[in-house]
């Protein structure tokens, strides 16, 4: 049942809505998590964990069993079919997971899901937001099932984010960067070493092949029109066009398969009056590079400690610094990964120069070092907030 009062709601219960429900549930916040789904999605999109959310998943408690549940991938490789053009290795970058973690979203989630349980909070299920505004005392919120009325509300819903669309934040991105997706797990026949990702670059687009436990793979593609399910055959002409070409993968069993579109977007700001946006509600991107879910947990990280900060007696302007800082983030990493999305789709007369100049980035160790710091989110350190309590100087 929903309570009629709350501290902090928090509506959408994906990764970043966990992690921030339990950012706030550690520093003593009451909290409040609604989610408009009967039970958690079993099957995700993100497939990896970087060494920066890890470290932030530590001080909440998730991150050793998140990583006892995964696989570590000690590099990235970015290739042209059979030939390596750049290596980004992980194992030597400055943190205590010189790794990516690969690992679905699902697991994440349950992991996130036992945690919050063990400090005393639940999702409450299902409950849809059909109102909202805000006035001198917080905001009201209208459900399908009550009315909560809380200090804050933060909008972690999604990228069809309720929060959003009826707080009136407009969500803005370039003309024309709609793009399709295909999403698998199978199982493979492969070559290809599970101890890293690679993400090969076509002149179809980028597909991104990444092991998870349990002997599955992840297959994420762009594709102009793809299929509702793809099967096996689909998958399969996949890898053909865009894989290995002399030992050539081959596809066994689906184990789930989807599509979905999206357009590159940012919410123009982060908060309006008591609410506060975090995660996929106010930026969506190419999912090239893994950085989509990290960045939404990163997201709650700092929201939330922000936010318990404020309620503890800091000035509210803290908020308006954490919409300040998150911003150009989402910005970046936006950008981000449309650049690896132009790199695989430079026409075929650009590619032996596209090729060489991959190769003579891979043998410079400094410029590997700042991708892998890029990709692991290390670079966030300098950027982002997200202090631990008693430290308020940063990460």
């Amino acid at each position: 049942m929903l309570p009629e009062r709350t501290d902090v709601l928090i509506v959408g219960a994906g990764p970043t809505g966990l992690a921030a429900a339990l950012t706030l549930a550690r520093r003593g916040v009451e909290v409040t998590l609604v989610d408009q789904r009967e039970e958690p999605a079993v099957t995700s999109r993100a497939a990896v964990v970087h060494a920066y959310t890890l470290e932030l998943l530590d001080r909440l408690g998730a991150g050793a069993p998140l990583v006892a549940r995964g696989l570590r991938s000690a590099r990235f490789n970015v290739r042209d079919r059979d030939r390596v053009l750049v290596n980004v290795p992980f194992d030597r970058l400055p943190t205590r997971h010189p790794y990516a973690l690969l690992v679905s979203q699902s697991v994440t989630e349950e992991v996130l899901t036992e945690q919050l349980a063990a400090v005393g909070v639940r999702v409450l299920r299902p409950y849809r937001l059909t109102g909202l505004h805000h006035d001198g005392d917080g905001a009201v919120a209208r459900f399908d099932g009550g009315t909560v009325r809380a200090r804050w509300v933060i909008g972690a819903d999604g990228i069809h984010s309720t929060v959003r669309e009826l707080t009136g934040i407009p969500f803005t991105g370039p003309a024309g960067s709609e793009e399709a997706f295909v999403l698998a797990d199978v199982r493979v026949d492969s070559t290809l070493s599970r101890d890293s990702a690679s993400i090969f670059l076509a002149r179809g687009g980028p597909l991104v092949w990444a092991p998870l436990p349990d002997g599955r793979v992840r297959l994420v593609a762009t594709v102009a029109d793809p299929p509702v399910e793809p099967d096996v055959a689909y998958l399969q002409r996949l890898l053909d066009e865009r894989g290995p070409r002399r030992r050539p993968d081959r596809v066994r069993e689906v184990l789930w398969s989807s599509r979905f579109r999206l357009h590159h977007r940012v919410a123009e700001t982060f908060r309006a009056g008591p609410v506060l946006l975090a995660g996929d509600a106010g930026h969506v991107h190419s999912p090239a590079g893994g950085q989509g879910m990290n960045l939404g947990i990163c997201d709650a990280v700092d929201l939330g400690e922000t936010l318990a900060d404020v309620l503890a007696g800091a000035p509210e302007t803290r908020l308006d610094e954490y919409a300040a800082r998150r911003r150009p983030l989402a910005q970046e990493v936006a950008g981000f990964a449309d650049r690896l999305t132009r790199l695989a789709t430079v026409p075929p007369a650009a590619r032996p120069a596209r090729d060489t100049l991959l190769r003579l980035v891979s043998v410079l160790p400094p410029v590997r070092h700042r991708i892998a710091l890029r990709l692991s989110g290390l670079n966030q350190r300098r950027s982002a907030r997200t202090a631990v309590p008693g430290n308020r100087t940063g990460g």
